[in-house]
């Protein structure tokens, strides 16, 4: 059988997809040879000097104004002064808390709560991950992480729920927050610290505040989802009954969204959590500071003795929150016995804080504490003799980070830096437009060309250059084992438990094992950024191959088609919208890690942003953040297709 014709409106999509792309294209190339004359007369090179705007003076003055008039100006005694004190007063309150419960209490509320949600097999795992965090020594550090957890994620639900509120009861509040929604959530965490930083300084605020900005987009989005999702049945009904607009909205809407109240919770809080861990670089302190500090001297046995408890408390409020989303786990369906359960819970979580006090244990017994730093170090150590060069027939884990560094991310930025300046602007139109609509193109070429006017047209395109790269093996990966996993059920449920606990992670935790393998420099960003990005990518790619219309797929069948034709005739093609999805969300995703690689030898943007960090170049950081910002936008809208045209084409 050689071609696969079905006779259906859905698989002609593509074919008109080609040609009006193909018309797009031939737009934009004679738009380019009009223009062509006019662009050349600034040079063929990088970006010119002319058309640059430095920022260096003006950051540099607010800068100083923001310092000079910190103890002076009302804005800052009477508004941002008092929202620090609070977080700060909030964090010590919730941090002695957790201490004066003791590593008992703080135990047994966690297993109690797990039980409550999910039954005894969640309490066990949350037992013993408490255990665990306190078994390698980090009970404090875990402590401290957890208290701006709490803030951080109480603060996010609240400023999100509030916008997702207002968004799902307005169509105008809708429109105006969803690009700015969407400009959040293609951000990379690493561009909130600065100006943040700006105005709060270094410390527990600053740190409180960034991850608030960073978490809050989801739990809004999700809000006015599910409250636009209200079945409108249920709300006419209710309406009938002579409900008032407040009741209407508590007895109804609420309810009917609960779930995705209950998944924005989810995904704020490990985005929380992602960002406090980040945040140890402007001083907030627990596990992300210990990781921190143990990877910028290349200690992978401290690092690892940090990042395990971070791993573990990721995956303990996910299945958490998880498990409050679904309810199937519940035994109590009364009031009154749910009522019970909790004053239970209290009750457990009390006895076991006060007896501890009396056993005088509030604090993790010294001698229960386990070292890994100095065995992990003494392996890290032995795979340096050993793995790192010289390995017969494979070479080296080095060695391959030197041939990818050579052969791949070498030459790639190379390609890009010795482009036209106008050449790589039109290359960001032809893949912008095809897919999306002028405006996204548009969008992209002048986030583009804003990364020049910033004077930073050199490492972006160098930070541009490890993206590629790592979207490109994330794809290749990503997209294989994404099929395989869609085609069979023993691949989908082997995958299912590692994607779990991989997507969980938190951001910083992937530099660490990738730095005991290969090292630092750019090619252990990579590494770390496609093992961040493929679970998303697997996820994704073989929801939308099962999705695909059956019937497409028994007629294909009746036809004759192979597994192989039906693959690539039948369910690449109608899940083209899953995967354009799946490309975007690597391709932000990817960014978000290169940028953190910048701490591990990835240089570029990542390495100018920490260093106006760690020196108070607030200048250098603040354009490095805007850059990439610009990078981010221009990413996302040169892999997002236009909204509104599922099967259609762009």
């Amino acid at each position: 059988m050689a071609t696969l014709s079905l006779p259906t409106a859905r698989t002609k999509a593509p074919r008109l997809l080609r040609s009006r792309a193909a018309a797009k294209l031939l737009l934009l190339a004679l738009l380019t040879a009009v223009l062509l004359p006019v662009l050349s007369r600034w040079g063929n090179g990088t970006w010119p000097h002319s058309l640059t705007v430095s920022l260096d003076k003006p950051l540099a003055s607010a800068s100083d104004w923001v310092i000079d008039n910190r103890d002076s100006h009302p804005l800052f005694l009477y508004f941002l002064g008092h929202l620090s004190n609070a977080v700060v007063v909030a964090v010590r309150a919730v941090y002695l808390t957790l201490l004066a419960a003791g590593w008992a209490g703080v135990t047994v509320f966690g297993a109690l709560l797990a039980w409550r949600l999910a039954g005894p097999r969640l309490a066990a795992g949350t037992a013993v991950a408490f255990l665990a965090c306190g078994a390698l020594g980090m009970w404090v550090p875990t402590m401290q992480t957890l208290a701006l957890m709490v803030v951080a994620v109480l603060a996010s639900v609240v400023v999100g729920a509030l916008l997702g509120l207002a968004a799902g009861l307005s169509d105008r509040l809708d429109r105006a927050l969803r690009p700015v929604l969407d400009t959040m959530q293609v951000l990379p965490a690493f561009a909130y610290l600065l100006p943040v930083v700006l105005v709060f300084g270094i410390g527990v605020p600053a740190a409180v505040l960034a991850t608030v900005v960073y978490a809050a987009p989801p739990m809004a989005r999700l809000t006015a989802l599910g409250l636009r999702g209200a079945d409108p049945e249920v709300l006419e009904a209710v309406e009938s009954l002579g409900a008032t607009r407040r009741q209407r909205l508590l007895t109804a809407r609420l309810p009917l969204a609960r779930q995705e109240l209950l998944l924005g919770l989810n995904q704020t809080i490990m985005m929380a959590l992602s960002m406090a861990v980040i945040a140890a670089v402007i001083g907030a302190g627990g596990l992300g500071d210990r990781v921190y500090q143990a990877l910028a001297s290349v200690d992978v046995g401290a690092a690892l003795a940090a990042g395990i408890p971070l791993v573990l408390l990721a995956i303990v409020l996910d299945r958490l929150t998880s498990a409050a989303g679904d309810g199937t786990a519940r035994p109590e369906t009364g009031a009154r016995t749910g009522l019970v359960a909790w004053a239970v819970l209290l009750a457990g979580t009390v006895a076991a804080a006060l007896a501890a006090r009396l056993l005088g244990a509030t604090d993790w017994p010294a001698g229960w504490s386990l070292d890994i730093a100095a065995p992990v170090n003494r392996a890290v150590d032995w795979m340096t003799d050993h793995l790192y060069s010289g390995v017969p027939v494979v070479g080296g884990t080095a060695d391959w980070a030197g041939h990818f560094t050579t052969w791949v991310l070498d030459p790639v930025r190379a390609g890009l830096q010795g482009m036209p300046w106008w050449s790589v602007l039109l290359v960001v139109a032809a893949l912008a437009w095809p897919i999306g609509t002028w405006r996204t193109a548009l969008t992209a070429v002048l986030a583009m060309a804003a990364i020049g006017v910033l004077g930073v047209w050199e490492p972006s395109l160098d930070t541009l250059s490890q993206v590629l790269a790592a979207v490109a093996v994330t794809l290749v990966l990503g997209l294989a084992t994404g099929i395989a996993a869609a085609r069979s059920a023993r691949v989908d449920r082997a995958l299912r438990p590692v994607l779990d606990v991989f997507q969980t992670m938190p951001q910083f935790v992937y530099l660490i094992p990738v730095v005991a393998l290969f090292g630092v420099g750019r090619a252990p960003a990579v590494a770390a950024a496609v093992v961040y990005a493929l679970p998303a990518v697997v996820r994704i790619t073989a929801q939308g191959l099962r999705q695909v219309d059956q019937a497409a797929l028994e007629s294909a069948r009746s036809l004759g088609a192979t597994g192989r034709q039906q693959l690539w005739q039948v369910q690449l093609p109608l899940a083209r919208r899953a995967l354009l999805l799946a490309v975007n969300q690597g391709v932000v995703l990817v960014l978000a890690v290169v940028i953190i690689g910048g701490l591990v030898g990835g240089g570029a943007l990542g390495y100018d942003v920490a260093f106006g960090l760690a020196q108070g170049d607030l200048a250098t950081g603040l354009v490095a953040g805007a850059a990439i910002v610009c990078l981010g936008l221009m990413l996302d809208r040169v892999t997002q297709p236009a909204r509104g045209r599922a099967g259609k084409g762009a």
